[in-house]
């Protein structure tokens, strides 16, 4: 079982141990962030979050087994007029890969968006070459909206992205 809970100061080290290159900060956190991912910058990132009216919520997962920090996910661009949110910096620590950790996450989090924030819809990015994560997207109920054809530059390459969306009815008759 997974728990979500706020990501706080004494999680920087882990997540900053896990950033091991500029090409994956920017697969997990996009232009947010630059390299190497500092204490400065985490601080900014959650300095308005996590407060009752925000519009950001930032947690680690924690498996509830083991009691380990086993990845990272947060919730952005809450608007509570159009009841909708973006999932994003969704991170499944190495030692935690490949055993249905961000599946677990994503039903988490789509749970704290539907139910807790009362949202209508959820979205999130994510580059069309991640198919681990696309494919947990899916089996979360998530449905890929459209193809971003060369979002975003890395060096002397252009990034694709997949736009992915669930909706509250879909997650409610999945659940």
């Amino acid at each position: 079982m997974i728990s979500l809970k706020f990501f706080q100061k004494q999680d920087y080290d882990q997540l900053i141990n896990c950033v091991e290159s500029p090409a994956f900060l920017l697969q997990w956190a996009g232009p947010d962030f630059h390299y190497p991912l500092t204490y400065e910058q985490l601080d900014n990132y959650i300095h308005e979050a996590n407060k009752q009216d925000s519009t950001t919520f930032i947690y680690k997962a924690v498996d509830l087994n083991t009691n380990q920090t086993v990845g990272h996910i947060g919730l952005k661009n809450i608007d509570r007029h159009n009841r909708s949110v973006r999932v994003g910096k969704v991170l499944v620590y190495k030692e935690a890969r490949g055993q249905g950790v961000g599946r677990r996450m994503m039903e988490e989090i789509l749970s704290i968006a539907f139910l807790q924030l009362d949202m209508h819809k959820v979205t999130l990015g994510v580059f069309d070459f991640n198919k681990p994560a696309v494919q947990a997207y899916k089996n979360a109920g998530l449905k890929i909206d459209g193809l971003l054809r060369d979002h975003r530059r890395f060096e002397n390459e252009y990034w694709s992205l997949f736009e992915m969306s669930i909706l509250y009815p879909e997650w409610k008759s999945s659940t």
